[in-house]
């Protein structure tokens, strides 16, 4: 039911425009529909209908009644206000208001009933999903949380042992077998020290070939959440490929989807710059942009570029600083710009320089990297690749405003380049469209 809400979510937005343009062509009115300009102006509605719909985390990521009804309002209204702009910028009705107005009053209520679709297939999958792990308690605590927050496949921990206690016997008479008699779960976590153990895993095998799924920690990480197991970074951090690193092929194809890209986001730039400049004079007094040392790939230091969003600071002033969401030095435009994410617009030029891709790890400050490649010796990994304008880590997690969020990001990074592709850049740049469009874009 889940899977199936987004696909009968489009459906519906296609039949209420089509159906709505049907009536005011046939009933209302008496024109050939599919012989005028209309057909295809409908189909453009439709596209930005569904657009704006999946920006606003349609129909999966509302997880209440009113995070629903705004999502689904919001959506709606924007869909027919975009296309609006469009008849107004072009000066001719490409579409009847009939079929605008009239899909913007039908469409929230449908979005709902969707929205309530995968709500129910998200609990359904929580109870078919239930989990039995084999770790210490602290792993356990931490995987439960993370199963709590923003999960990319629903699940639920019904009982945990430690990997001493998982030992106190054999196939069929053995604790696990006991807790599968008990809790009926359906996937078996194992962490590395259970995965050693030989009463363990032959336990395991007998789950395994009465249905059970079995999967290291390593392997759930990734599956269910995203991410990869702090525990495990450094053993990981060599075994798998990276795209940019040993597929040749991805690296000029990433490149060229980059480029126009960053060519549409230099038109926006320029639309949007003197827009910015009179909110600077007016509540965000000091110079327009803001330049910054980053690092990139292979090491290399470069600028980034940002429209400014703090009172402007005194040279090396906030050079051992982490900047905090609600950091006292940002300014009350700064913090518009910031939550429209309108201040990372001029790293479309960074972009094209080649400095940045679209997608990718964000870059570091240099003293940043120096000190967590200190703590972390796998940390210079995430320099093998372009960084990007926007990541798998800030979709997932969000803002890192400390050393602990930075390594909380890393187990994203690692994720992301390990399943670096096309696909996975494709359905980034999507939930970063949700992300700006309507709040948290964790989900699918």
């Amino acid at each position: 039911m889940r899977r199936a809400a987004r696909p009968v979510m489009y459906a519906g937005v296609l039949l209420v425009v089509f159906g709505l343009a049907l009536i005011h062509a046939g009933l209302l009115n008496d024109y050939s529909f599919t012989g005028t300009s209309r057909f295809g102006w409908t189909i453009t509605y439709i596209g930005l209908l569904c657009a704006f719909a999946y920006g606003f985390g349609l129909p999966d990521v509302p997880r209440s009644r009113k995070a629903a009804l705004g999502s689904a309002v919001g959506a709606a209204f924007l869909g027919a206000a975009a296309i609006s702009l469009v008849q107004l910028f072009v000066g001719d009705a490409l579409l009847p208001r009939f079929v605008v107005f009239g899909s913007a009053l039908l469409l929230p209520d449908w979005y709902r009933i969707c929205v309530g679709m995968a709500v129910g297939g998200r609990s359904r999958a929580e109870a078919r999903d239930r989990v039995v792990v084999v770790a210490g308690a602290d792993e356990v605590a931490a995987l439960d949380l993370e199963l709590h927050a923003f999960p990319e496949r629903p699940a639920s921990i019904v009982a945990s042992l430690s990997p001493e206690a998982a030992t106190s016997g054999t196939g069929a008479t053995g604790p696990l077998a006991t807790l599968l008699l008990a809790e009926h779960p359906t996937v078996l976590v194992l962490n590395r020290d259970a995965q050693d153990l030989p009463g363990v895993v032959a336990q395991a095998a007998v789950l395994h070939g009465q249905g059970v799924r079995v999967r290291s920690l390593t392997m759930f990480y990734e599956e269910w959440l995203g991410k990869l197991p702090i525990s495990e970074l450094e053993r990981a951090s060599m075994l798998f490929d990276i795209g940019e690193v040993h597929r040749a092929g991805y690296g000029r194809a990433k490149r060229l989807v980059d480029i126009p890209l960053a060519l549409v986001g230099v038109v926006a730039l320029v639309m949007i710059v003197p827009i910015v400049w009179i909110g600077n004079v007016l509540g965000n007094r000091g110079p327009l942009l803001y330049r910054q040392d980053r690092i990139g790939k292979s090491g290399a230091s470069f600028s980034i570029l940002k429209f400014r969003t703090m009172a402007p600071q005194a040279t090396g002033e906030l050079a051992n600083e982490w900047t905090s969401e609600i950091d006292p030095r940002i300014t009350s435009f700064g913090g518009f710009l910031r939550r429209t994410h309108v201040d990372e617009l001029p790293q479309v030029v960074n972009i094209l320089r080649g400095d940045l891709g679209v997608v990718g790890p964000r870059p570091e400050q240099p003293h940043y990297v120096m000190e967590l490649s200190e703590k972390l010796p796998f940390y210079p990994l995430r320099h093998l690749v372009r960084p990007g304008l926007t990541g798998w880590a800030q979709v997932k997690y969000g803002y890192a405003g400390s050393e602990s969020d930075a390594l909380e990001k890393l187990q994203y990074e690692f994720w992301y380049l390990r399943h670096q592709s096309v696909r996975t850049d494709a359905r980034i740049i999507g939930r970063t469209i949700r992300s700006v469009l309507g709040g948290k874009g964790a989900g699918r």
